[in-house]
């Protein structure tokens, strides 16, 4: 099972440990894309800072991010489960699963980001600042460039069994699975079932219980069908949309009755 996660906006700091190795990173093949976000970011952040907000999207509360990105090469770094924070990663709970679950999240998770292209929990990294969306003045739309490298690198990382896609929709364009892969592959929305809407905080936040339930329980699906039938067995409600022709992903609606 490969479980497809987006980063959180807000991050731990980097802390005092060894600097960014890139070369120790997973997925390999994506490091030449990797280096040229990181050159052109840390050279945007160490220039212009008004330049930088503005390409960044950082309100004046948030200027402190561009210094952060500028020392990126020389700052600690933290293996990237414990960085990324927020509503998502605090119901997931890495930090508190037992040592076969965390195992098993270091095999399956991968977090994807606008710096890094996507990378395992057990990857160090430093803390950063920057979204899918931005469009830096050289390489351009973010999601644009890592479309090419994702797809070459990818399908291999997904293996024979299940993607489970909890991507949101910014995360999601940098690679979307085809063919034979999008075939295993189940995305996932969660919605308030009296209104069936979409409610941010615990769309995120039943999406880090679900993960986490499977770790915990050590079920990895082979495929969508098998997926449901986890869930089910886990207590969750779930409505489903198969693919109606070959080479498409499935859909699952997660029904959540309580905000929490």
């Amino acid at each position: 099972m490969l479980v497809l996660l987006p980063p959180s906006e807000g991050k731990a700091s980097s802390g005092r440990g060894a600097p960014l190795k890139p070369e120790s990173l997973s997925l390999p093949g994506l490091a030449a894309a990797r280096e040229a976000v990181l050159a052109e970011l840390v050279d945007l952040c160490a220039g212009d800072e008004e330049k930088a907000r503005e390409v960044l999207g950082l309100s004046e509360g948030l200027r402190g991010e561009v210094a952060k990105n500028a020392a990126l090469r020389t700052a600690g770094a933290r293996p990237a489960g414990e960085i990324y924070t927020g509503v998502l990663y605090d119901a997931l709970g890495l930090a508190t699963l037992d040592a076969a679950a965390k195992k098993r999240a270091a095999r399956s998770l991968l977090v994807f980001s606008g710096l890094w292209g996507a990378v395992r929990v057990t990857d160090r990294i430093p803390s950063y600042r920057c979204s899918m969306g931005v469009k830096l003045p050289g390489l351009g739309a973010l999601g644009a460039h890592w479309r090419g490298p994702m797809a070459e690198v990818l399908p291999e990382a997904a293996g024979s069994g299940l993607v489970l896609d909890l991507r949101s929709a910014a995360y999601a364009a940098a690679w979307k699975p085809k063919g034979e892969v999008a075939s295993r592959t189940a995305t996932v929305r969660v919605l308030h079932a009296p209104t069936r809407k979409v409610v941010s905080h615990f769309n995120k936040a039943t999406k880090g219980r679900i993960v986490r339930s499977l770790l915990t329980a050590g079920i990895a699906p082979g495929g969508p069908a098998e997926l449901v039938e986890a869930l089910r067995e886990l207590g969750y409600e779930v409505e489903v949309a198969a693919p109606g022709k070959a080479g498409q992903a499935w859909s699952l609606d997660v029904l959540v009755t309580e905000v929490h």
